[in-house]
């Protein structure tokens, strides 16, 4: 179970992953192919091609866990972009696991003065 997932950040691997991939094939394609270190704090996010199925992984102390959802209607709104890897805020995550689109949301704006 995660402790807490308010620290960890969210790491999307765009495009296709095959879903007969586990936790042993996950975990160095983390490491090879999104440049990033699986056993750190973040969660890893993979869709497969129909986009009804994702899988996040992450390391919880001691060992890897891996979580999956299957929509058994709809698709997933994965993002489709140039990058390989996307990094997204923990609202993000929940916005895409309901349904939303992540690249029609509204952007952050920084303004430093109202005049």
């Amino acid at each position: 179970m995660l402790t807490d997932i308010s620290r960890m950040r969210v790491f999307l691997k765009l495009g296709v992953t095959d879903m007969r991939k586990s936790i042993n094939t996950l975990g160095p394609l983390v490491e090879g192919t999104m440049n990033l270190p699986p056993m750190a704090e973040n969660l890893y996010v993979f869709c497969n091609r129909r986009k009804d199925i994702i899988k996040i992984l992450y390391w919880d102390r001691n060992g890897f866990c891996l979580w999956q959802k299957r929509l058994e209607e709809d698709v997933f709104r994965w993002p489709t972009t140039q990058q390989e890897v996307l990094e997204i805020d923990r609202t993000e995550l929940e916005w895409l696991l309901r349904g939303l689109d992540l690249m029609k949301a509204h952007k952050k704006l920084n303004f430093s003065s109202v005049i």
